[in-house]
């Protein structure tokens, strides 16, 4: 089993940043991928960024691309995404999400943490 907790969501301003941190327990953090993913209200789930295990690859939704950084810390077990000139269309609660079956960047995420709610306002 793993266990995800999201954190450092709340209300900023248009322009402004945020960094969520997902803090990971359970199986060894290393040996698998991360996500990013955010469901607006009445919008389906889609997804934000990814890393590879050990960080060296990542990818971006085009919406993020250029404003969105995600990273990891293998040593704390917490993956990160810093969300910089936020817009109010990034209004979401953003989940991350583990794929223990793979080190590398694949979709079907296998563990979901419970989200954390970012508002941008304009």
């Amino acid at each position: 089993q793993v266990q995800l907790v999201e954190s450092g969501g709340g209300l900023v301003q248009a322009g402004g940043s945020l960094r969520l941190s997902c803090a990971v327990s359970g199986r060894t953090f290393s040996n698998y991928a991360m996500g990013w993913f955010r469901q607006a209200p009445g919008k389906e789930r889609e997804f934000v960024a990814a890393i590879s295990w050990s960080g060296g690859r990542t990818s971006y939704a085009d919406s993020v691309q250029g404003r969105f950084t995600i990273s990891r810390d293998n040593a704390k077990n917490t993956v990160y995404l810093q969300m910089n000139s936020l817009k109010p269309e990034d209004t979401a609660v953003y989940y991350c999400a583990a794929n223990t079956r793979t080190r590398f960047i694949q979709p079907d995420y296998d563990y979901w943490g419970q989200g954390t709610q970012v508002t941008v306002s304009s």
